[in-house]
């Protein structure tokens, strides 16, 4: 009786260390899905950052194509017109950008 007592003891040790080793190791994994999460939070930031650059480019694009085609067309009303508003597009880049 003595034997298995003893036994039941050390199984209950091993069964213990396990457990802490279990717990040790649940906190290392929490701790780097922890710092994945926020890598992929920095990751759809700067996406998000790409996707707003790339469409201003491409309104600044669209605008200056535009001012060449009226400038090319003697319509220098519009040319002016297209020409302020590419200014406010560039105006509102560099305040974003300065968020």
């Amino acid at each position: 009786m003595r034997k298995r007592l003893n036994k039941l003891k050390t199984e209950m040790k091993v069964v213990s260390k396990e457990q802490k080793s279990i717990k040790e190791g649940q906190r290392q994994v929490g701790a780097k899905l922890q710092g994945i999460n926020y890598e992929c939070e920095q990751l759809r930031r700067e996406t998000n950052r790409i996707i707003q650059q790339t469409a201003t480019t491409q309104i600044r694009l669209a605008l200056m194509f535009n001012i060449l085609k009226a400038r090319e067309e003697g319509d220098f009303a519009k040319a002016h017109q297209l020409t302020a508003l590419l200014r406010e597009v560039v105006a509102m880049d560099e305040l974003i950008a300065q968020i």
